[in-house]
């Protein structure tokens, strides 16, 4: 913002401050005790705004000779949980990139996690209360496509990895366990490491891209689970987005793996999106959040196809997979 305005506007918006670990989130203002902690001057911090408003018009040489209203700013994963106009309680993304980021939308009571999950504020509307999220985060999710492709080289690209995936005929018995930088939420683990378990003489390379893509979903349903718990709220389904989620195998078995609705929306950019649509509300684009929702459709809902048991028999066996990495990690001194 600072320099898109031509340093006429030091601001950031509640989304992004609640990030910082210098803003408290119950007062809304920038907690003077985290301040005195970290020595830092409260002076030279920007002042928060909502995410949606016109806080002012961009330098005239960014845009040849004109001003363009400045009227949208939130966070990258809070961007795009509107982006998937998840306005409503309970309402839940998860946007596969590089790593995996689950929010659920929990309204407007700050909630704190009881099992490690990130409680940030979502999106604040003028004149309105804040609405609050929790967040998982998954370390290694589209990476480990990158790796089969770059380190093992067993794919030349990575749309390849769903053909792959539907030739292996093997009943799901390898596990791959991607904690090549450690373990995310919800069990931050700094020391796992990367695990593959269940192999046989007949496990092929279509066998080991299978169980690389469902590692993602095995460990999306970990934190959706947490979240299930923690908040009591039944979930519909789940909004996706990301390169990852392309991969029409992984959105089916990630339906098959939580038992619920997965839905794809037509476009998959939904941080640029929500960035979108909260400037649009600001400058009078659009009159109302009713009005956007009647224009977003899903371009495709994965509904579970995989008997309760068996998901329930193969999701007991990630669990498994996951002691396992970690006891091995955790005691290889």
């Amino acid at each position: 913002m600072w320099k898109l305005s031509g340093g006429s506007h030091h601001i950031t918006d509640y989304s992004n401050a609640s990030r910082t670990l210098l803003f408290n989130i119950n007062t809304l203002e920038w907690d003077q005790e985290l301040l005195k902690i970290f020595n830092i001057p409260a002076q030279i911090l920007p002042k928060v705004v909502s995410n949606s408003e016109i806080y002012g018009k961009t330098a005239t040489y960014h845009f040849y000779g004109h001003e363009i209203p400045l009227a949208g700013m939130a966070g990258d994963q809070q961007a795009a949980l509107i982006g998937q106009l998840a306005f409503k309680k309970g309402q839940v993304k998860s946007t596969y990139g590089t790593g995996a980021f689950i929010l659920m939308n929990i309204g407007h009571e700050m909630k704190l996690s009881q099992h490690a999950l990130a409680t940030s504020i979502a999106y604040k509307f003028p004149d309105q209360p804040p609405v609050y999220c929790i967040e998982g985060s998954i370390f290694v999710a589209g990476s480990a496509i990158q790796w089969l492709r770059d380190g093992l080289e067993m794919i030349g690209k990575s749309s390849e990895s769903e053909i792959l995936a539907r030739q292996s005929e093997n009943e799901d018995e390898v596990y791959v366990v991607p904690a090549f930088t450690g373990l995310g939420a919800p069990y931050w683990d700094s020391q796992a490491r990367g695990a593959v378990f269940g192999l046989t003489r007949g496990t092929d390379k279509t066998d080991f891209v299978k169980a690389t893509l469902q590692s993602l979903a095995y460990q999306v349903r970990d934190i959706i689970d947490v979240m299930k718990d923690e908040t009591e709220v039944v979930i519909p389904e789940l909004k996706v987005d990301g390169g990852a989620c392309k991969n029409n195998y992984l959105m089916q078995f990630q339906a098959d793996i939580l038992n619920t609705a997965v839905t794809r929306l037509s476009n998959l950019e939904s941080t640029a999106l929500g960035a979108a649509f909260l400037a649009g509300l600001a400058v009078g684009y659009w009159s109302s959040i009713e009005e956007i929702q009647r224009l977003v459709k899903p371009a495709k809902t994965f509904k579970p196809q995989m008997s309760i048991n068996r998901s329930e028999n193969l999701y007991k066996g990630w669990r498994k997979a996951v002691q396992s990495t970690q006891y091995f990690s955790n005691n290889q001194n």
